[in-house]
């Protein structure tokens, strides 16, 4: 089955990825730098080193915390992150600075794979999440290196998925894999796949043990002095296509009982900031681009956020904060973030992408489902109209973050023995 897994990729994975990074190298010249990471080239480390992988900007973030507890345990010993996306690459050396070398986690291909470990040299490997590699996982095998998924989690979309090509999946899942999963039901999940059970373990979410930077609430003041002074302020975080319209539309019904109150949007993609600007001067809005300060006016409705790694500063702006990706079928981002803040959250109701962690927040209350643009308009406006209400949900939150912090300890359990042997 990897076989003809493998031939796909060199007749149309590769082709096509191709196609699309030199495509997206015409608007931005940062697609096409460091291509040659993608098929395994890049520096060759001079000792053995402890490999990263997060895939995109929420696991980087997630991944950051335990890259730096390496950093300290381990002197000595390089460290290599990689990332899939220009954004989460941009990401990793913005919280990681000098303390890993970042690159691109290269194509799923054989010469790819074993480019990347020669140059690499991993004397462990920690993938976040759910990213399974079927020849990545070989090489892993084959070399003897051992591979730990962190914060492993498997929707039951995905299992549907991964079912079809059992026999594959099975195959990638027994190559000495340590599985530390988010949930309960994820680590079933991944047994059914074919997971060793004696190397299945439940640590927990990664994501609860990040830490808020120190500077974030003084951040998140300035900005709201810059843009809001004396007004209310909600913020919609990660948007996605489709969402925005949604997100908008509950704007100007809040506005009809909160006169003044400005929306802070934040789409979730680069290549989207200046879709979204044009669609905002279509609908006649009132609106400030955040790469783009001009004076302030009385009549200002949104501020659109097109710059990267400040969502959390502006979550720390805002009274309420809805996070996007769940109001469409994408599965939704970090719910952790504006709660480990003190902000009361909102969601649409596809979290699929972290169901746990919305049950946690939504059964004690610090976090609310909506379906739809009247119910977020109605759940803001009475957010707006309580302080009491807000700081009550808020303290919540953060109690909630504070009560499931753990999973670090125990995935460092898991780790310490592999880098001994």
């Amino acid at each position: 089955m990897r076989y003809f897994y493998t031939l796909a990729g060199y007749l149309l994975l590769a082709p096509v990825f191709f196609l699309v990074m030199w495509f997206r190298g015409f608007r931005d010249a940062r697609y096409r730098q460091d291509f040659s990471e993608r098929f395994g080239n890049g520096a060759a480390m001079a000792e053995p080193s402890i490999w990263v992988h997060a895939a995109s900007v929420g696991e980087v973030n997630a991944a950051a915390v335990l890259v730096r507890t390496l950093y300290d345990r381990y002197p000595g010993v390089p460290l290599v992150v990689t990332t899939l996306s220009l954004t989460g690459k941009e990401r990793a050396r913005a919280l990681l600075g000098d303390r890993a070398s970042i690159r691109y986690m290269p194509l799923d291909l054989p010469g790819s794979v074993s480019r990347f470990f020669d140059r690499v040299k991993p004397r462990i490997a920690v993938i976040f999440e759910t990213e399974l590699w079927p020849n990545l996982y070989h090489e892993c095998g084959r070399r003897r290196v051992p591979l730990v998924l962190a914060s492993a989690r498997l929707s039951p979309r995905s299992m549907n998925r991964y079912r079809r090509f059992m026999s594959l999946f099975s195959e990638v899942l027994s190559n000495r894999v340590t599985i530390a999963a988010q949930g309960e039901s994820d680590a079933e999940r991944f047994r059914s796949l074919g997971a060793d059970p004696q190397r299945t373990h439940v640590t927990g979410n990664l994501k609860f043990d990040f830490a808020v930077p120190a500077n974030v609430k003084t951040k998140g003041a300035e900005l709201r002095e810059l843009y809001a002074a004396g007004r209310q302020v909600w913020v919609a975080g990660s948007t996605h296509g489709g969402e925005e319209a949604i997100v908008l539309e509950a704007h100007r019904e809040v506005r009809k009982t909160h006169p003044g109150t400005i929306l802070v949007l934040v789409p979730r993609h680069p290549p989207r900031f200046g879709e979204v600007a044009s669609w905002l001067e279509k609908q006649n809005v009132r609106f400030i681009r955040h790469s783009q300060p001009s004076a302030r006016t009385p009549d200002l409705e949104v501020v659109l956020v097109d710059t990267l790694g400040e969502l959390l500063d502006f979550y720390a702006m805002g009274d309420v904060a809805f996070v996007g990706g769940t109001l469409v079928e994408v599965g939704g981002h970090n719910l952790l973030e504006p709660a480990a803040l003190g902000v009361p959250v909102l969601a649409g109701p596809h979290n699929f992408n972290g169901a746990d962690i919305a049950k946690i927040l939504v059964e004690r209350g610090a976090a609310f489902i909506v379906n739809d643009a009247k119910e977020l308009a109605a759940r803001v406006s009475v957010l707006l109209s309580s302080p009491q209400d807000r700081a009550r949900i808020g303290a919540i939150g953060r109690e909630c973050v504070e009560d499931n912090r753990g999973a670090l300890d125990k995935l460092l359990g898991l780790i310490d023995p592999l880098m001994r042997q």
